[in-house]
């Protein structure tokens, strides 16, 4: 038995998609994943990529919200350096109004794009370094007595949304342990430190009124077909997708792309890096490399990536993963 099991939706545009398309896709994929039993959504924050537009994620998930009942819908992640923590609390305890006990909030501190990014979100290299600082600001915020004397957060104080820190190396672990916050590692493309850096929050962590003993979300690559074959094909497809996506960053992905070039390409072996951690086949095989892997990590939650190039196959995966796995809802 694994789970629990989540999902973490780019918006992916794929080939001969259209943004509107994601967004459809990104609906369909919440009703089915709440019917089929996964615990949460989340959306992250990723700029000048042509196909990912989860970029506006409060936008999303007050889209996919409005369109589903039950299911938790969240952040993961914001990247709190782009924006004031007030307006994260604002925005976010929106949401918690208007959707209560459905909404979570995952924090980051990368900038989610590149150095030209970077500048256009007026943000500076050193913007990051008050991250910790900017997320018991936002705490606060979102709690019952504002940090800052004579400003409160409307929506937002009060609502407690629940926060989560990101990460891919060893600052955010440490920075969740000594908050006693949940921790989201983020193994579905930085795989280096997961294990050293999931051993150090359990081996920090202290209790808080929030989270009484660690947690842990492991993000993971997931590719559910028919066949083995099948998801191996899709595999190929996806890694040279991405490959691409980079390589041609902020411009629109050409329809077809010279294959033996992008694998020589200097974004190639990060791409075969970012899917060390992978599910990919069958359903029965799928579920039992997830099952390893939450054994290995001690994962208190999964967070599972579906990199295929389509709406259809996507849907399709999730669907496969749930059947296989036993989350029940069918």
């Amino acid at each position: 038995m694994i789970g629990p099991l989540s999902l973490l939706d780019l918006a992916v545009v794929g080939p001969h998609e259209s943004i509107a398309q994601s967004f459809a896709g990104s609906v369909a994929m919440a009703t089915l994943a709440e019917r089929l039993g996964y615990r949460r959504i989340w959306y992250a924050e990723h700029h000048s990529i042509s196909s990912i537009a989860s970029a506006a994620t409060s936008v999303l998930i007050a889209h996919v919200a409005a369109h589903t009942r039950t299911i938790r819908l969240g952040a993961g992640g914001i990247m709190l350096p782009n924006h004031s923590p007030l307006t994260i609390a604002e925005q976010f305890g929106t949401l918690a109004e208007l959707h209560p006990g459905r909404i979570d909030l995952g924090l980051g501190r990368a900038p989610g794009g590149d150095r030209a990014t970077l500048y256009a979100l007026r943000r500076t290299p050193t913007t990051s370094d008050h991250f910790p600082q900017d997320v018991e600001e936002l705490k606060g915020l979102l709690s019952d007595q504002s940090p800052i004397p004579g400003v409160r957060a409307i929506p937002g104080q009060g609502t407690h949304v629940p926060l989560y820190i990101l990460g891919s190396s060893l600052f955010g672990a440490q920075l969740a342990a000594a908050l006693g916050l949940p921790y989201a590692f983020a193994s579905h493309f930085a795989p280096g430190s997961l294990l050293e850096a999931i051993d150090l929050y359990r081996e920090r962590f202290t209790p808080s009124p929030e989270l009484e003993r660690p947690y842990v979300i492991a993000g993971v690559n997931v590719i559910a077909a028919e066949t083995d074959q099948e998801a191996e094909e899709e595999l190929s497809r996806a890694r040279l997708r991405v490959i691409q996506n980079l390589t041609q960053r902020g411009e629109p992905p050409a329809p077809e792309f010279d294959e033996a070039a992008l694998l020589s390409s200097p974004h190639a072996a990060f791409v075969e890096q970012m899917f060390t951690y992978r599910a990919v086949g069958s359903p029965l095989n799928v579920a039992k490399y997830l099952e390893n892997f939450q054994r290995k990590t001690g994962a208190d939650e999964l967070m599972t990536v579906h990199h295929t190039t389509s709406v259809p196959t996507r849907l399709r995966s999730v669907e496969l993963l749930a059947k296989a796995a036993s989350l029940g809802g069918l």
